[in-house]
């Protein structure tokens, strides 16, 4: 019965062509932006899954409130995570991880070899019995158990020792803070998994630096910059331990908080769920939201619902052409199920091809879909079972949606009626596919304005003013003390060049996440009252150089220690006039140290030096001539010939660093970074907008084709009684643009309630105007006249003596 079933489906798609081939490539398209979409959303849910017992280890995050300013961090403070594990019997084992504060990169020595290695992290001889890694090298149970150990990624360890075994080797790593030796210990890939703990090597806590800082520090409300993963027992509830961390925090940093004016919760957060629950501040890695993961889920149903419409739509439409089928199939004995059975099984192998089609489509596509995506899918056919399950389920899933209407349409016919000519179901037939033909273009319309506006608010990002000016700036970076030495003598050398309008020597840049805060209060105030406030260390060149306006006051001068600028918002929140603010002293205290103070020598305007989603906070930037407190260069330059520019400046560098890499970043793209994820998502949305407008328009152009066939004769007679070819044309096409119009008003607000609740991530955005859901209709209006046009023009200069010859 199963072959009798696919020998007629192979013979009816065989002689329908044209029906086939629209059906297959439809589904094609659809089922490869499915497929693709799946693998990307499942990768993303695989973070941190790799690791034994990962459903029992959990990281302790920190939700603070600092005299008014809220902050939700995915750290905590460094004292916190030994005393949990010494109180709580549900801990089995506990670790830290840290990342080199302040110092961006390190640079690695080995023999004549010198290379710049980013994401160090410093972590607890506990490490490896917290989390699962693969040692291609070296041994968990061994790494790790001394200071100055490290272990090494795989690629970070091929770049320096090849393909040897490194165990036991020394290198040495020099950043600000001075230059030491370390010891391999070990060598690890992420072929179990991926995970958010992303590193180039871990360095044992215990060495020096940052590392000895956390070991020896005893404080449980600031600090807030370690990452503490603890391991519950298997029968230990995260709920129940959560309940005791107020009392616990409490006991331990209750007098600390109180006297800087700082309240805390800890919270346990699930280690599988971190990679996609994003809003946290201070982030090891770039996690995802799940609101944006189940966008795409979304957009690859509907994408293969629409690959799905096409084939309800021309199979529905195609019924006149074989109801006699029908009829002669029921009057030899042929019952209702056997049919249906038939026709699913039509639709069931158009599945199949559609994905036989897809997969090496899929293959070829990957590349520039993990482009657009910034990721890194592989289509693992032959290793991964569920992928197999997956793509049955698809087929089952897309053969029975696809058919199933189909089917059942069918086989309905009552076999004496057909065979006479009498069609008494058709008129509800149509209302379907209508129905489904504005289906298809209401989701066209949603994904094109909805594009419209994510890029009219990227631009708006890329073009609204900051409050400084990040054109025309170069950003150099001095990681280890030796290059920072260079730094004011690499400055007096630059300023000798035409093209060169400032330089400054700062510890941070607008666009990078500024770690430093502390409470600031005024003369007679103290720290329970104070204001948390966000800063940086610079020269005096910092504001000229990035064109911050001062609102009153004065830049700071060569010898401004002790001064500091202020934002307008830390001034209204100290309770300051902005014209009688500079002159007043601002205090802060470190217990058990004496208050210290800080002159207020101007107050800037506000300038948005984090990203756009939030809004400005208490900023200050303090002076300093220390090059050691420093590590970035700033300059601002005249011209766009960069590469001219760089030329020289490569050259005055090699001079003074002439080991050191050279290396550069342009501030405006530094600043677009923040935005990653948005510009993502509308690059996604973008190219699967357009293959869901081909899929529609590809069912459209078989709906069209069918009607000018069916509609041949009626053609025929009115060009025989004098109609032109754009009354035809006109005619055939009004019917489908009356679909479009009304996908057009069902669409609007749709897309303005999803895009307005997308828009509330920003604290700065555009207003959704008329215009972009005006464009969006004429571009799917466009798209609709074209395809049916290009029938009905065929049609209408059809000779009618060949229609109408069978009369």
């Amino acid at each position: 019965m199963l072959r009798n079933y696919f020998k007629t489906s192979i013979r009816f798609l065989l002689k329908n062509k044209t029906y086939s081939l629209i059906n297959i490539v439809g589904l094609a398209m659809g089922t490869l932006c499915c497929i693709y979409i799946i693998l990307f959303v499942a990768d993303q849910y695989s973070y941190d899954k790799q690791h034994k017992e990962a459903k029992n280890i959990y990281r302790v995050t920190t939700d603070l409130k600092i005299n008014g300013e809220k902050h939700h961090l995915a750290s905590a403070s460094p004292a916190i995570l030994p005393a949990m594990k010494k109180d709580f019997a549900e801990i089995v084992q506990s670790t830290r991880v840290a990342p080199n504060v302040g110092i961006r990169k390190m640079l690695m020595n080995y023999k004549e070899k010198s290379f710049y290695e980013e994401n160090a992290l410093y972590v607890d001889s506990t490490f490896f019995e917290v989390f699962t890694y693969h040692f291609i090298y070296g041994s968990p149970a061994k790494a790790l158990m001394e200071p100055y150990e490290l272990v090494l990624k795989q690629s970070e360890s091929e770049k320096v020792f090849g393909n040897i075994n490194p165990v036991g080797k020394t290198i040495s790593l020099e950043d600000a803070r001075g230059k030491h030796e370390y010891k391999v210990t070990g060598v690890v890939d992420e072929s179990l998994g991926k995970s958010i703990i992303q590193a180039s090597m871990f360095i044992t806590m215990r060495s020096g630096g940052i590392g000895d800082f956390i070991t020896y520090n005893n404080m449980f409300a600031g600090n807030n910059f370690v990452f503490s993963y603890i391991k519950l027992r298997p029968d230990a509830s995260a709920e129940a331990l959560e309940k005791k961390l107020p009392a616990f925090i409490q006991k331990y940093g209750g007098q600390q908080m109180k006297e800087i004016g700082m309240e805390k919760q800890l919270n346990l957060q699930p280690l599988t769920a971190i990679h996609v629950s994003g809003g946290y501040e201070l982030e090891m890695g770039t996690p995802v939201s799940k609101s944006f993961l189940n966008i795409l889920i979304l957009i690859a149903c509907l994408i293969q619902v629409v690959a799905c419409i096409n084939f309800m739509n021309l199979s529905t439409a195609r019924a006149s052409k074989r109801a006699k089928e029908v009829g002669v199939r029921k009057v030899i004995g042929a019952g209702k199920n056997a049919l249906i059975k038939q026709f699913l099984a039509e639709s069931m192998i158009l599945s199949l091809l559609g994905i036989l089609i897809a997969l090496p489509l899929l293959i070829l596509a990957m590349p520039y879909l993990n482009q657009i995506t910034s990721a890194d899918i592989h289509l693992t056919l032959f290793s991964d079972f569920r992928l197999w399950i997956f793509l049955m389920v698809l087929v089952l899933f897309t053969g029975l949606l696809a058919g199933s209407y189909p089917a059942f349409y069918l086989s309905a016919f009552q076999a004496i009626k057909v065979i006479k000519g009498n069609f008494s179901n058709q008129v509800s037939a149509l209302g379907i596919r209508r129905t489904l033909v504005i289906f298809q273009f209401v989701l066209s319309v949603v994904l094109i304005s909805s594009i419209i506006i994510i890029y009219s608010q990227l631009n708006y990002i890329k073009n609204k003013d900051l409050g400084f000016s990040k054109e025309q700036k170069l950003i150099f970076t001095f990681y280890t003390g030796a290059e920072q030495s260079k730094m004011a003598a690499i400055s007096h050398d630059l300023h000798s060049f035409s093209e060169v309008n400032q330089i400054s020597l700062t510890d941070n840049y607008p666009g990078q996440f500024d770690m430093n805060d502390y409470n600031v209060y005024l003369p007679g105030g103290d720290n329970a009252h104070a204001v948390d406030a966000q800063n940086m260390n610079s020269d005096e060149f910092y504001v000229k150089s990035i064109g911050i306006t001062l609102l009153n006051g004065r830049d700071f001068r060569k010898d401004d220690t002790g001064r500091v600028l202020i934002n307008e918002t830390l001034c209204h929140r100290l309770g300051l006039n902005v014209n009688k603010a500079p002159g007043t002293r601002l205090y802060s205290q470190f217990q058990p140290n004496p208050p210290v103070f800080a002159e207020i020598v101007g107050v800037m305007k506000d300038f948005n030096y984090n990203s756009l989603h939030t809004e400005i906070k208490p900023f200050m930037v303090k002076y300093t001539n220390n090059n050691f407190d420093l590590s970035y260069m700033i300059l601002s330059v005249n011209s766009n010939n960069y590469k001219n520019i760089l030329s020289k400046i490569e050259s005055v560098w090699r001079r003074d660093l002439p080991t050191t890499p050279f290396e550069y970043m342009f501030l405006d793209q530094e600043v677009q970074k923040q935005y990653q994820t948005e510009i993502t998502l509308g690059n996604i949305i973008n190219s699967f907008t357009l293959m869901a407008i081909l899929i529609s328009a590809l069912g459209l152009y078989g709906l069209a084709a069918f009607s000018a066939e069916q509609r041949s004769k009626e053609i025929g007679i009115r060009k025989v009684l004098g109609a032109n070819a754009s009354g035809i044309v006109g005619l055939l096409s009004k019917d489908f643009l009356k679909l479009v119009f009304v996908a057009i008003i069902i669409a609007i607000p749709i897309t303005w309630w999803s895009m307005n609740k997308w828009l509330d991530g920003f604290n700065y955005k555009i207003a959704i105007t008329w215009w972009m859901f005006a464009l969006a209709g004429l571009i799917v209006t466009i798209v609709a006249l074209v395809t049916v046009s290009s029938q009905a023009i065929k049609a209408a200069i059809a000779n009618p003596v060949k229609s109408l010859k069978s009369e």
